[in-house]
């Protein structure tokens, strides 16, 4: 509930100096009548002197009340009945000492009454009423005790009913603003907060945010646009000086009221950005700017795009499983032929292999479009790699090619689901032996596995001897889709970095020195384990 404590804020402090302005005002015609020639205003002094000390004493505390008024050292409640208490003083005097200006003295009272309602409780202002209104009855009833011929009793009710309304009307007015600016108050903190918020939610935000005028003067700027801009001086406002290609689209864009923005570089070394556009205001006195990081639609896309590939990947999974189960079992049904070559045994037992190890291939697809965990396991690299590539020239013929496996000559462990790591590997060498060749030569490819003896992780790697990968494609080779063969689809190498990413190990291409290249494998090692534990265990 409010309080009438509310009074004393500022609105009613300027209040309370205009009304002590009127006092003032009232206390100089006081002394107008006081020290002018009688008869000059139609009215009679019936005692100079009185008239003259009582109109100098009115001035002197009137001016003395205006300048309380404009300092906070008093309460205003207290003022207001102080200067109520003076007014009721001087009409007095007034009355008392001069004949022919009472209802001028009564209607300035009125005023006097309502200003002081504004301010004062609902009782204080209620008995000055009262008092005010017993001023015009008393004047009456002197003028008939002396005989005067004085105002009629019907004038001098009228006054006092006047004064009475004129105090509760006031009053209610004054609690109404005492709300009303409450109210204001409680609006414009909330405002202030609310604008506080979106200051710290605009600054914070990873959306580039500006605001230009017309002449594209830069008003306002949050963190993520000016490092967008390259973090330039802060004295630098003019859009065209910070970022002329920026100018320039938003120049066109005010023209075209259509043209789509393109991605621009606003900064050297800086990052691609997407502007948008928005009027403000229909004169275009105002624009705001939207800057945003191409990398936050590139990722969204790759998103979309692997959840596309994962539910394809599925798909097409499940569909080869029936026609490969068929292949599967009509070559185990031929090898059950007793008349059966050993040449056309030997190229069954290639169909069955191959079969089987399509089946895993399709395995792992399901698996990684599910998000699958793998089976992770203690592998000996050495043995494993020498292994693949011995039955990869079996099922694949090599003709002039070369292969070979390189090993440190020692066992190397590591964990990691087997399937997989063949699986990769398969993808690594017959990328190798495709693309890693100079036009007219022999490819040469090596699987090494290497491993350092300080504790470092095992590697195993496929290093061809060819033209190399420029370093720009080289950033786009694991990328979904990616190819620069008319014949490739471009999921080789993801699924294959998506596979040791299951198996938390990490696929990376590495330049070779003097043309090739290298894809590399980070493989989480066994032994690492077993340390961890026996450190765990040994306290």
């Amino acid at each position: 509930m409010l309080t009438r404590h509310s009074h004393e804020g500022t609105p009613l402090q300027r209040e309370l100096y205009f009304f002590s302005l009127y006092r003032l005002l009232e206390a100089g015609l006081f002394g107008l009548v006081a020290f002018t020639p009688t008869g000059f205003l139609s009215a009679t002094v019936h005692a100079p002197i009185l008239a003259k000390l009582a109109a100098a004493g009115y001035i002197a505390l009137s001016i003395w009340l205006l300048l309380a008024s404009r300092r906070s050292t008093m309460r205003l409640r207290r003022q207001a009945a102080i200067g109520m208490c003076l007014d009721l003083a001087a009409a007095v005097a007034a009355l008392w000492v001069q004949d022919g200006l009472e209802s001028g003295v009564f209607l300035l009272m009125m005023f006097n009454v309502g200003a002081g309602a504004l301010i004062l409780t609902a009782q204080s202002s209620l008995g000055f009423a009262i008092i005010t209104a017993m001023l015009p009855v008393a004047d009456y009833v002197h003028s008939r005790i002396v005989g005067s011929s004085g105002r009629p009793l019907a004038e001098a009710v009228m006054f006092a009913v006047t004064y009475l309304a004129a105090a509760v009307l006031f009053h209610l007015l004054g609690r109404q603003m005492s709300q009303s600016q409450a109210l204001a108050e409680r609006r414009g903190l909330e405002l202030a907060n609310l604008a506080e918020i979106n200051e710290v939610v605009i600054r914070r935000m990873r959306t580039g945010v500006l605001v230009v005028d017309g002449s594209h003067h830069i008003r306002l700027a949050n963190e993520a646009a000016w490092a967008l801009l390259g973090n330039p001086s802060p004295s630098r406002r003019e859009l065209a000086d910070v970022a002329p290609a920026l100018h320039h689209s938003l120049w066109q864009w005010r023209q075209g009221k259509g043209e789509v923005p393109k991605a621009m570089v606003l900064a050297e070394d800086g990052v691609e950005v997407l502007p948008r556009f928005v009027a403000l205001s229909l004169t275009d006195t105002v624009l705001l700017i939207f800057l945003e990081d191409s990398r936050i639609y590139s990722s969204r896309a790759e998103e979309l795009t692997l959840a596309t590939l994962g539910r394809l990947s599925a798909s097409i999974a499940h569909e080869i499983r029936n026609p490969l189960a068929a292949i599967s079992y009509s070559a185990q049904l031929l090898d059950e032929s007793a008349a059966l070559p050993d040449t056309d045994r030997r190229l069954l037992e290639i169909i069955h292999s191959q079969c089987q190890r399509m089946n895993g291939i399709v395995q792992n697809i399901l698996g990684l479009a599910r998000r699958e965990r793998s089976q992770a396991e203690s592998i000996e690299l050495t043995t494993f790699t020498r292994r693949f590539v011995e039955e990869y020239r079996n099922n694949h013929p090599l003709e002039t090619d070369v292969l070979q496996a390189v090993n440190p000559g020692r066992p190397v462990m590591a964990m990691i689901d087997p399937q997989h790591l063949h699986q990769v590997l398969t993808v690594l060498v017959q990328n190798a032996l495709t693309y890693g060749r100079d036009p007219g030569q022999a490819a040469q490819v090596t699987v090494a596995v290497r491993a350092d003896g300080a504790g470092g992780p095992p590697l195993v790697e496929v290093v061809d001897r060819g033209p190399g990968i420029p370093p720009k494609v080289a950033e786009q080779v694991f990328a979904p889709f990616f190819t620069t063969s008319e014949h490739g689809t471009g999921l080789g190498l993801y699924i294959a970095r998506q596979l040791c990413e299951v198996n938390q190990s990490t696929l990376s291409f590495e330049p070779v020195p003097g043309g090739g290249s290298c894809f590399r494998i980070t493989l989480p090692g066994a032994q690492s384990l077993f340390r961890n534990e026996s450190a765990a265990v040994a306290p």
